[in-house]
């Protein structure tokens, strides 16, 4: 198993930049793909950006392209997610996820949340206009 603790939630104003950090321990075989979700209550949650470790070959929704960035730092442990030019609808509780699912090629389907069964508790992301 993997255990995962998200940090760097804040509150922000539109077009500003924040960067959220995920804490991983445990066995890496459970985090050969690793990923960000996001959800706002009463709504499903949904994948941002994924990182296969192998090649650290990265998947973005069309959402995020161009404004974040999902990056991992092995000898930490830890994956971030560089979160810039946000806009309010990008408020919302953000989860980091860890699967032993490994995609070649990455697809859609690293962002599926079927597709993780570790999860972090998660950090408050706010967009203000």
């Amino acid at each position: 198993q993997v255990q995962l603790l998200e940090s760097g939630g804040d509150s922000v104003q539109a077009g500003g930049a924040l960067r959220l950090s995920c804490s991983a321990s445990g066995s890496e075989y459970f985090r050969n793909t690793m990923a960000w979700f996001r959800q706002v209550p009463g709504k499903e949650r949904k994948g941002v950006a994924s990182i296969r470790a192998f090649g650290g070959v990265t998947y973005y929704a069309d959402s995020v392209k161009g404004r974040f960035t999902i990056s991992q730092d092995n000898t930490k442990n830890t994956l971030y997610l560089q979160m810039t030019r946000l806009k309010p609808e990008d408020t919302a509780m953000y989860y980091c996820a860890a699967t032993s699912s490994a995609w070649d090629p990455v697809t859609e389907d690293s962002l599926s949340v079927r597709s993780y069964h570790n999860w972090g508790q998660g950090t408050q992301v706010t967009v203000s206009s």
